[in-house]
């Protein structure tokens, strides 16, 4: 593993931006160590995107350089295979997120597997299990270009740890060399190293945590001085008293 003390830019782990705020879209796109773009429904939701096509288009507009991933809205297997060539035409970066299951937990494998053969660069997402994975190196085997989402923050979120997984599915996926893997949903900036450390291809960071990249290889004495003079100064400022 990589010292922390050393540069954001020295890892090998590519670092994607995870949101759907422009602003900070546009932001993100002029730190040349942020090498891709990802969203979701629920991001957009949060941001109040209200019109998926002028989003997108106002996206890509601002990334044109990089890979970006946007998510198709169905819940129909017909109707996502429909989305996603349209979503594949709207530039050569677009890579087309499909969720592992539908609602009703059916695999989205032969879906996956045709937009893969036709030259659709999929991101298959929501992915939790080993089973999961295999079934998907088969479907993207031979296929185009194409990401893993493995959500290794929201398996952390059950009290497991999302190491062992992790390094099984980078395993899993040199079988398929025109594949990346993606630590999806990170939760705190260590993951970024972790990422790196088992061989990930990418990680999705959500801008909080990006904010977080000065902090990386600190000298502990020093921040521990500086959370103390934060406690003092926001007493002060509060005006409390004893």
């Amino acid at each position: 593993m990589m010292s922390m003390a050393e540069p954001i830019e020295h890892l090998r782990v590519k670092i994607f931006a995870d949101g759907a705020d422009i602003a900070g879209m546009r932001r993100m796109a002029a730190r040349p160590y942020i090498r891709g773009f990802t969203t979701n429904p629920t991001l957009m939701h949060k941001a109040g995107v209200r019109d998926y096509r002028a989003f997108a288009m106002e996206v890509l507009a601002a990334v044109t350089d990089r890979p970006i991933s946007f998510e198709v809205l169905s819940d129909d297997f017909a109707e996502m295979n429909r989305q996603a060539r349209e979503m594949a035409r709207w530039a050569p970066n677009v890579y087309v997120k499909i969720p592992v299951t539908d609602t009703k937990g059916r695999p989205s494998e032969a879906l996956v597997r045709e937009l893969s053969q036709d030259g659709i660069k999929v991101n298959v997402t929501a992915v939790m299990t080993v089973d999961q994975l295999r079934w998907i190196a088969g479907a993207l085997r031979g296929g185009t270009p194409a990401y893993v989402s493995v959500f290794a923050g929201r398996i952390a979120d059950t009290g497991r740890d999302p190491l062992p997984l992790m390094t099984q599915a980078v395993q899993l996926l040199k079988t398929v060399p025109h594949s990346e893997l993606i630590w999806a949903s990170p939760r705190e900036l260590l993951n970024v190293f972790q990422a790196d450390e088992v061989g990930c291809h990418v990680i999705t960071v959500t801008l909080d945590i990006l904010e977080k990249l000065p902090h990386a290889g600190r000298d502990l004495s020093d921040f521990s001085l500086e959370t103390v003079r934060m406690f003092d100064r926001d007493a002060k400022a509060s005006g409390l008293t004893l």
